[in-house]
């Protein structure tokens, strides 16, 4: 196959599938998703239920199933990694809480050399264009009401998730009716990427409507294994597919394959650091040191609680239940199989040196780990905790010149004494929250860690045994100025620095990560990028107030939600 594309993007996941969308919404530009994946069919359960998001974690079909190498820090523990091998990426089988982050994460990408089109306010327009946020007011000049993905506030009306709110102000912190309009800040019921009781990845939202066009080609199965260059200029890219190898020529070649991805296929292609490529054979193209530098990631612990009250959904994950569960979501779209169940949680500071918010909760009104291992209880519940801008840094790096080799992959959890310091004042912080008397009537006690932690020294070996990643790896490949020896992409362009038509378009290209779940940003960052790649006149910046602890009346009292 020798086939021309204006535009060849490698990987249908999150970023992919909107570019997927908005470069073929150009009719003469053509388009080619290649999708390592298989399909993500629309009558796959494990994919397309809500509830069901803990099979795919570990499949082989839906995972690649990556994993840190021994993590120096964590007692040389290797911790798994999930990333979506179907289509639509993560976005496939993620837990679908949409968080934009705080605007002052943004602030800070704006106020880098380079980024000033990358601040708050000129992303707020891209979220709001994206957004049906159907739990805002329509008049709500924060949040977006017409875009693809379609949200779900709540409803989180379960006591449980109304008694932690009552426990968060109890403890001393606010309310507040949305954690992606004004005020991140505080406790309240989340967003999550669920419409009509079925999940809403990006392939679904984005690139599924625009398949009927001609101009969009969407391959699945398709592995690339290099990017083809004539000196520094990309011609295209190689791929497998089904046992068969096939060229393909691009006028640009946009990877949008993820943390993991993006910077293994460019080292692969001979683009990183060279001293590195030297030694495992391949000729560098151009020496880019920050190429699989500056990993970033969130490490989260369960805090488990037994419930004696029959109010939790436990029962849920009962398998004798499960049958008749799955034939509500079936029939009509309801039951416990319709949620996520990520519905409610908080995200506050850790201490009053941090100038916005350095934790995020997700509550839980079941006991149970990602991997579907329930706590046993007949009814429990728990929460997500851990720090937000931890400045433990990691890196990714192949480990050969085999494209289907794993690469080697360090976080460096836990690597500095400010990470472990927030990492003794989160769990501090959620155990003060979840003792006060709003949860009194609802917990016999702390399953995990249970009373034997209480000492920093007890809580860090116990983060190192018991901490997973939240899945969110980024800034791999991040944006920034040529000046900048570790940027990798730059922030007008999104092209690789020191090459022709290659951009990169997804997590990696991050500068630092955001406050909360990643999978909003990555969508936001692809939403602008289009208009920078089609070379439109870029959205107006809107210059909205947003809140800032001692800045607003709001931090004298409660805001109610």
């Amino acid at each position: 196959m020798n086939q021309t594309y204006d535009y060849v993007i490698v990987g249908g996941g999150s970023a992919g599938s909107v570019l997927g969308n908005r470069l073929s919404a150009d009719k003469n530009k053509t388009v080619l998703v290649l999708e390592a994946g298989r399909n993500d069919y629309f009558w796959d359960l494990f994919i397309q239920m809500p509830a069901a998001l803990m099979f795919p974690s570990g499949n082989r079909f839906y995972d690649w199933i990556y994993s840190t190498d021994p993590e120096p820090y964590m007692d040389g523990r290797r911790v798994a990694h999930a990333r979506g091998k179907v289509l639509g990426g993560s976005s496939s089988i993620n837990g679908m809480i949409y968080q934009r982050g705080n605007p002052l994460d943004y602030e800070k990408w704006g106020s880098e050399p380079g980024m000033e089109n990358w601040d708050f306010a000129h992303c707020l327009p891209y979220f709001k264009r994206l957004e049906a946020a159907f739990g805002s007011d329509s008049t709500d000049e924060y949040r977006g009401h017409h875009g693809p993905i379609k949200l779900k506030r709540g409803p989180a009306k379960n006591p449980l998730f109304q008694a932690f709110f009552e426990a968060g102000v109890e403890a001393g912190y606010a309310r507040t009716p949305d954690v992606n309009g004004f005020r991140q800040e505080g406790f309240g019921p989340f967003d999550s990427q669920v419409h009509n009781g079925r999940r809403v990845s990006a392939s679904r939202a984005y690139l599924r409507p625009a398949m009927r066009r001609k101009n969009l080609t969407v391959e699945t199965r398709a592995f690339v294994t290099s990017i083809n260059f004539d000196g520094t200029k990309a011609q295209g890219v190689t791929y497998q597919r089904n046992g068969k190898t096939y060229h393909v020529n691009a006028g640009e070649v946009i990877l949008s394959g993820g943390a993991f991805n993006t910077p293994q296929l460019l080292q692969l292609s001979g683009v990183g650091d060279a001293e590195h490529l030297r030694s495992l054979g391949i000729d560098p193209i151009v020496h880019l040191p920050g190429v699989g530098e500056n990993l970033e990631d969130h490490l989260e612990v369960y805090i488990q609680h037994a419930c004696p009250q029959p109010v939790s959904m436990q029962p849920s994950l009962n398998k004798a239940k499960m049958p008749w569960i799955g034939l509500q979501w079936l029939l009509g779209r309801t039951g416990p199989a319709s949620s996520n169940h990520f519905e409610g949680g908080a995200f506050v500071r850790s201490n009053d040196e941090v100038d916005y918010p350095n934790l995020m909760f997700h509550f839980l009104p079941l006991a149970v780990r990602y991997d579907g291992q329930k706590a046993d209880t007949d009814h429990g519940f728990q929460v997500h905790v851990g720090p937000m801008y931890s400045n433990s840094r990691g890196s990714l790096k192949i480990r050969s010149r085999n494209p289907f080799e794993h690469p080697s992959i360090v976080c460096n959890y836990l690597s500095t004494e400010e990470d472990r310091r927030e990492w003794v004042e989160a769990i501090r912080v959620a155990r003060d929250i979840l003792s006060q008397p709003a949860l009194k009537p609802y917990t016999t006690g702390e399953i995990s860690p249970g009373p034997s932690v209480q000492t920093d020294e007890e809580i860090l070996e116990w983060v190192k045994k018991d901490g997973e990643t939240a899945l969110h790896p980024s800034c791999t490949a991040k944006m920034g100025p040529a000046s900048d020896p570790m940027a990798v992409v730059d922030p007008n362009t999104m092209k690789v620095h020191g090459l022709d038509n290659v951009r990169v378009v997804d997590a990696s290209a991050m500068p630092t990560t955001t406050n909360g779940n990643i999978h909003a940003p990555v969508l936001m960052l692809a939403e602008k990028a289009a208009d920078i790649i089609l070379g439109r006149e870029p959205m107006k910046p809107e210059y909205k107030d947003y809140y800032r602890h001692g800045v607003h009346p709001a931090d004298a009292g409660t805001v109610e939600g």
